[in-house]
């Protein structure tokens, strides 16, 4: 029995940690969820998170949930994969800062989309608003290729994927910097294999 196991629904937010298995390339499980029939508020599941959320990773008696955090541990427990920039060098600063860039880009996205009766003030607002961040993120894509530049690592994974669903339901801009750089995303094979297995999983009837 493979020693990773992800809590998954498909397509969901768990997508994301899906692609990062199939990058690492180490032998893993899935254990399939029906957001539809609720097994995510069910009491096995909620014991493992209980937020009622997806994904989760198990590994051994580790259980990691929130994909930025199950993307992060996957990158430092298989440095092989490349996907991590280790403690020490320079630039684990910067690899840090868009590992939770994440959740304040979806922040900023969830609340333009999701309007409010009254905006609030920009200050009370983790993210500030809604356009220094796309701003702050095409600033950062510029030249590229990547975020940390010509290196591929786990925050391209999520801000990738953040950015890839939001455009496909026009809830962002289609700035040529993220169009170009979801277009990268779109050729890494991991990614490629991950989709076409969360098609088949989402025809198929879970149980």
């Amino acid at each position: 029995m493979a020693k990773l196991t992800l809590y998954h629904a498909a397509p969901s937010r768990s997508s994301t940690t899906h692609w990062m298995l199939e990058e690492i390339g180490e032998p893993y499980e899935l254990h399939l969820l029906s957001l539809k029939a609720g097994d995510q508020r069910k009491p096995d599941y909620l014991a493992i998170n209980p937020m009622g959320k997806v994904p989760a990773l198990r590994h051994g008696d580790a259980i990691i949930t929130e994909a930025a955090a199950i993307c992060a541990y996957l990158a430092d427990e298989f440095p092989r994969a490349g996907l991590n920039i280790p403690i020490g060098d320079p630039r684990r600063g910067p690899y840090l800062k868009w590992l939770f860039f994440n959740a304040v880009l979806e922040s900023a996205i969830m609340d333009r989309h999701f309007k409010r009766a009254e905006p609030p003030p920009r200050q009370a607002m983790g993210y500030g608003d809604f356009d220094t961040t796309m701003d702050v993120l095409a600033g950062a894509l510029t030249p590229g290729p990547y975020l940390l530049g010509d290196r591929f690592t786990a925050p391209d994974l999520l801000i990738g994927s953040q950015l890839r669903w939001t455009m496909h339901f026009k809830m962002i801009p289609e700035r040529k910097e993220f169009l170009d750089y979801v277009g990268r995303m779109m050729d890494r094979p991991a990614l490629k294999r991950s989709t076409a297995k969360d098609e088949e999983l989402a025809k198929a009837p879970v149980g």
